[in-house]
């Protein structure tokens, strides 16, 4: 079943994102044919203000695969779309997440940060934008859209997983009756993936690792990951050439983040990446279409 399951995973990418006959020149894919995943990270965030609905509309548009969300629970349950455990950086309120309601959060203010921080790219439109929450993004942003979902801090959060797949479930976005790898999830906790495997094990999971010196990984921490998750993700910095290729030979799809700049792109395609997560979705498609034979 996992054996299936796997293949399953791969396989959707290079049905959903590259024709048959369409290969990368630069990209060595030992699943066939593929496109590599452009992930809007928390939407098109370096135009935008980050996890609002003008960074995630501005994603599309610019022909991100998957819109990338960061979940935290606020006081009373409810699944909003932060990076912070804390207000602070992009509200200005002082304060933790699981501190507030989802009233008292939605009376902040999660954009003029932005217009204060890039006057460059400010705009009006930034002024005032609410925090969303999980089941609103999914309304506003339909059920055709893909959805890369990581479970940030659920040590804070008793419940969030089955909160999670409840909401997924309810709009019918995972299922029998669904592609597999319409949602994503991520998390650098192995427990909150290996918990929501357990009560879904057709959802693809990446495992997200923290490296403070350049990337080493064992045939033992491998197939540990590869019991639960299809795929890991890292800070580009940490990788080389061989950790991408040691990853992709044993059957693990890698992600790594943040990349904004197009030189950073092409060195990380040409290593073998299978996508990679984005503040610019702009950039990352401008650069995977002129490798496009």
């Amino acid at each position: 079943m996992k054996y299936i399951y796997r293949i399953a995973a791969i396989g959707l990418f290079c049905i959903l994102f590259l024709p048959a006959e369409s290969a990368l020149a630069k990209s060595p894919s030992h699943f066939g044919p593929f496109k590599p995943i452009n992930i809007s990270h928390r939407g098109a965030s370096g135009h935008a203000p980050e996890h609002t609905f003008p960074a995630y509309e501005l994603g599309t548009i610019m022909e991100g695969d998957y819109i990338e969300i960061d979940l935290q629970m606020t006081k009373d349950g409810e699944l909003i779309a932060m990076h912070d455990e804390t207000l602070d950086r992009t509200t200005g309120e002082t304060g933790m997440v699981k501190d507030f309601t989802l009233a008292q959060i939605k009376k902040l203010d999660a954009g003029s940060w932005f217009n204060e921080t890039f006057p460059q790219k400010a705009k009006p439109d930034y002024l005032g934008l609410q925090v969303p929450t999980l089941r609103e993004i999914i309304e506003q942003m339909g059920p055709n859209a893909r959805y890369y979902i990581e479970t940030k801090s659920p040590e804070f959060y008793p419940g969030m997983e089955e909160k999670l797949l409840d909401i997924l479930h309810e709009y019918n976005l995972v299922g029998e009756n669904q592609p597999v790898g319409k949602i994503m999830i991520q998390s650098f906790s192995a427990e909150s993936l290996k918990k929501i495997h357990q009560m879904d094990e057709s959802i693809p999971l990446i495992q997200l690792l923290s490296y403070y010196a350049p990337a080493i990984i064992t045939n033992e921490e491998v197939a540990k990951i590869k019991a639960y998750a299809v795929g890991i993700g890292m800070h580009y910095t940490a990788i080389s050439p061989g950790y991408v290729k040691k990853v992709r030979d044993s059957g693990l799809l890698i992600y790594p983040y943040t990349v904004n700049e197009k030189e950073d792109m092409e060195m990380l395609l040409d290593w073998g990446v299978t996508g990679m997560f984005t503040n610019y979705p702009d950039r990352l498609n401008e650069v995977i279409g002129k490798r496009m034979p």
